[in-house]
């Protein structure tokens, strides 16, 4: 599967994420990008493409949105208060299995791997390096961070975080609203909404 045919893209957001969110826009074959962020500097620009405070007003016709908000909220909000269809990006370097599904306004940078007939939702960003396997279900609006590993037949809710270089092991469940993290290893399901760390993954408690 490769991204959603787009040549010009507004970017919503203007941090880290929408940094390398350009990046796989333009390997991906986007030629014109426009960040939109309410916070824009005047004649702030990226890589020579300007960066303004809010919509030009009609949208230009032929573009299309991106919400490139790393917070999984603020992603959701933006994607859902947008007028525009959202895409789907896939980096050239990233690999789609057979009978994948991705939802709208995805992200799947540069070396991630979903393998073959796993469902990806709405909004999700699969970061770089990531790996989520065979059959897997990743929820709308949850972020697998970068070299984090789903494995096979595992289902993460929506709202969930699985942080850098976790890992979740075979057929677990993560109910939705979860932050698992950097480093941690999921061993058993999750049903309760909350913070895991550690090896195995458990609740930290306030």
């Amino acid at each position: 599967m490769s991204s959603i045919a787009c040549s010009s893209l507004y970017v919503l957001g203007f941090g880290g994420h929408a940094r390398s969110v350009a990046d796989v826009a333009l390997a991906a074959g986007v030629k014109s990008l426009l960040f939109v962020d309410a916070n824009a500097a005047p004649n702030e620009d990226f890589a020579g493409f300007a960066v303004v405070s809010s919509m030009p007003h009609p949208a230009s016709d032929g573009w299309a949105v991106f919400a490139a908000q790393g917070d999984n909220l603020r992603r959701r909000q933006a994607l859902e208060s947008a007028v525009l269809r959202s895409v789907v990006l896939v980096s050239p370097t990233a690999t789609i299995g057979r009978l994948a599904e991705i939802g709208e306004g995805t992200l799947v940078a540069h070396h991630a791997y979903i393998g073959p007939a796993a469902r990806v939702g709405r909004g999700v960003i699969i970061n770089t390096g990531a790996i989520v396997e065979h059959e897997c279900e990743v929820g709308a609006f949850s972020h697998i961070s970068v070299n984090a590993v789903v494995a096979g037949r595992s289902r993460i809710g929506s709202n969930v975080l699985v942080g850098a270089g976790a890992i979740v092991i075979d057929g677990i469940r993560v109910c939705d609203d979860v932050m698992i993290g950097a480093g941690a290893t999921v061993v058993d399901h999750i049903v309760a909404t909350g913070t895991y760390i550690g090896t195995p993954a458990r609740l930290m408690r306030s």
